[in-house]
């Protein structure tokens, strides 16, 4: 995918399109990364997935990942719905007026969030993989042995390789703000009222960073119709662990809200 880039608020923001060209106001997939992401890490899915629903995407790395400039640590609690906010600059720049989110864990929430807060009406549907809305015990102790094996293997090189000189803002940047004390009662549920576009809320089984209770909490607690979705013999990353099953799963959601093609 070649990569191109983009100022927003003086900070420059690696980004690429994926798939076939954007046609004039139609809908974009939006891809958005996890807490340690970036857009090399998606690999090939957002390719796959885009093709698999003849549509056009965009995929770009926050702030502190990737290729896109760094951060300065600690992150605020607030650093999701910060980010909300800055996709909201990021899609009137590129003037993309119709979008469909694709998040992942970190990008979940903020795709939960900006679809709470864009004023535009500017979400039309949103997939979530492994979000989350508030914190709990499992996801400390799934960051905790994260940070053990930062600590004691070669993870830092090989996260190197995909963000560069951004490797401790990445992995510091999400691992020291959920174990910071402050955190433990971080929670957005309070955004949930407020989204009204369709959901596929998508989560594995075997998630060591959150439990089901992720799932109810977004399917209770949005105003518009949501679909619950979880996958056996599947960790942390829906898109990686079960590729297939979660291609077939977005494209039938979107059929029936009639957003496919």
């Amino acid at each position: 995918m070649p990569i191109d880039e983009i100022q927003v608020a003086d900070v420059r923001l690696e980004f690429t399109w994926v798939g076939r060209t954007r046609q004039s106001k139609e809908p974009v997939l939006v891809f958005l990364h996890e807490g340690l992401g970036c857009i090399a890490m998606w690999r090939n899915f957002p390719e796959q997935l885009c093709h698999a629903l003849d549509m056009p995407g965009f995929a770009y790395s926050r702030a502190g990942y990737g290729g896109s400039d760094g951060i300065e640590l600690p992150r605020p609690i607030t650093y999701q719905e910060d980010e909300a906010k800055v996709l909201v600059d990021i899609l009137n720049a590129l003037k993309i007026e119709r979008a469909i989110h694709i998040g992942h864990s970190d990008g979940g929430t903020i795709a939960l969030i900006h679809a709470a807060i864009d004023k535009r009406d500017r979400v039309i549907g949103a997939v979530t993989m492994a979000a989350h809305v508030f914190n709990e015990v499992i996801c400390i102790e799934g960051i905790r042995e994260a940070r053990v094996i930062w600590d004691t293997t070669d993870l830092r090189e090989k996260l190197k390789r995909y963000h560069g000189d951004n490797v401790d803002n990445a992995f510091l940047g999400w691992n020291d703000t959920w174990q910071r004390d402050d955190y433990w009662h971080w929670n957005i549920e309070k955004y949930l009222q407020d989204i009204s576009c369709p959901l596929l809320v998508m989560q594995g089984n075997d998630d060591h960073y959150g439990s089901e209770h992720q799932v109810d909490s977004i399917i209770k607690g949005v105003a518009g119709p949501a679909q619950k979705e979880m996958l056996d013999d599947c960790g942390h990353n829906p898109h990686l662990d079960q590729p297939e099953i979660t291609i077939s799963a977005i494209k039938h959601f979107l059929e029936v809200n009639g957003r496919g093609r």
